[in-house]
């Protein structure tokens, strides 16, 4: 084992690293690349106080452990590339034979990577997105990589898509690369990615904030069947499923006007018809639950709601009068969500070399 190598390219040997994860308000869908290839897709998205952390630590001999805290779950191969990237902690696995096959010769180093997520897998919050944008930042930072937040999003993307094979859009990645509230426009026929940070002012984002409740529904899904409908919609040129993802894609222009001009429940309302449009696109969207717990919050105050992410379960998210809202949240908790009030961020993924 070459360690005089590795010394030299493993500038920071432990290293921390978190990345934000996001609510999606808008256009969700319309970053599926069936979708925005062919017609060129926008999201409007805003990241929360919720992360995903990784922490990298070089050892100087032995073999490789992933552990993921958050699922109480470990696993230690031996010190090479030679392994399975679509199997056990399949993100741990593709980040790490990646960035050693791209940036380290194709050689491998003994190294503890742990991650912890603080919401429960298939929340809807673009957790899987996160957690694999923190592991390349924390790279990142140890090696000296000349990255940014474009080419990190880019890479989470590939390693997502690409290497993995995992179903799913582009919001996630650059809003957890980037932070902040963004409208994000992928360009038709895969021409790119152009993340807009809107310069929204502070009172019209104290009230949006002061308006907003998540709500977990007890339910974790995964995303991939949800997608899979919705794709093969599009791949079948199926109308209805056309003409919801363009009613999406307007309405996240729309909610752009409102949040700019401090319209909350003009930002309410288009939530309420997106809604409706994103269950058009896939039968799997809602589900009893949502719909149960949806019915309550319209009933206690709240505005309108949506499913975040994909849909099927994971986190609602809620629009309300800021004088409405304990309560909300309140009765909410009482019929078995777990509700509560959230605050955006506007920091990008972040490492700090730990001394």
């Amino acid at each position: 084992m070459n360690s005089e190598k590795f010394s030299m390219i493993f500038f920071n040997d432990n290293v921390r690293s978190r990345a934000p994860l996001r609510l999606g308000l808008g256009g969700g869908g319309t970053d599926l690349a069936i979708y925005s290839d062919e017609h060129g897709g926008v999201v409007l998205n805003a990241t929360i106080d919720r992360y995903a952390y990784a922490h990298l630590t070089r050892r100087d001999e032995g073999n490789i452990l992933f552990k993921a805290d958050d699922l109480g779950t470990e696993e230690a191969l031996p010190c090479s590339l030679d392994f399975d990237i679509r199997e056990g902690l399949c993100l741990h696995r593709a980040v790490y034979r990646y960035m050693m096959r791209e940036y380290n010769g194709g050689c491998a180093v003994p190294m503890t990577i742990t991650t912890t997520i603080d919401v429960p897998a298939g929340s809807g919050l673009g957790a899987s997105s996160a957690l694999t944008v923190a592991l390349i930042e924390a790279f990142t930072l140890a090696m000296q990589l000349p990255l940014g937040p474009y080419e990190v999003a880019r890479l989470a993307y590939h390693i997502e898509r690409r290497e993995l094979g995992l179903m799913g859009g582009m919001q996630d990645q650059y809003a957890a690369a980037f932070g902040g509230f963004n409208f994000i426009e992928f360009l038709q026929g895969n021409a790119g990615v152009i993340v807009n940070p809107l310069r929204l002012r502070r009172d019209y984002l104290n009230e949006f904030e002061s308006s907003l409740v998540i709500c977990f529904s007890g339910q974790s899904r995964e995303s991939a069947e949800i997608i899979k409908q919705q794709v093969g919609g599009l791949k079948e040129l199926n109308d209805a499923t056309l003409a919801a993802m363009h009613e999406i894609k307007q309405d996240a222009h729309k909610m752009k006007v409102d949040i700019l001009s401090g319209d909350i429940r003009g930002m309410a309302e288009v939530l309420r018809s997106s809604w409706l449009s994103k269950k058009r696109t896939a039968s799997s969207v809602s589900n009893s639950t949502v719909e149960r717990l949806l019915e309550v919050a319209m009933g206690n105050g709240a505005w309108a709601g949506k499913v975040s992410g994909a849909g099927g379960g994971g986190f609602i998210m809620l629009l309300t009068d800021p004088e409405r809202r304990f309560g909300l949240i309140r009765k909410l908790n009482e019929e078995g969500g777990d509700a509560s009030a959230v605050k955006l961020t506007f920091e990008g993924a972040e490492a700090w070399a730990v001394r």
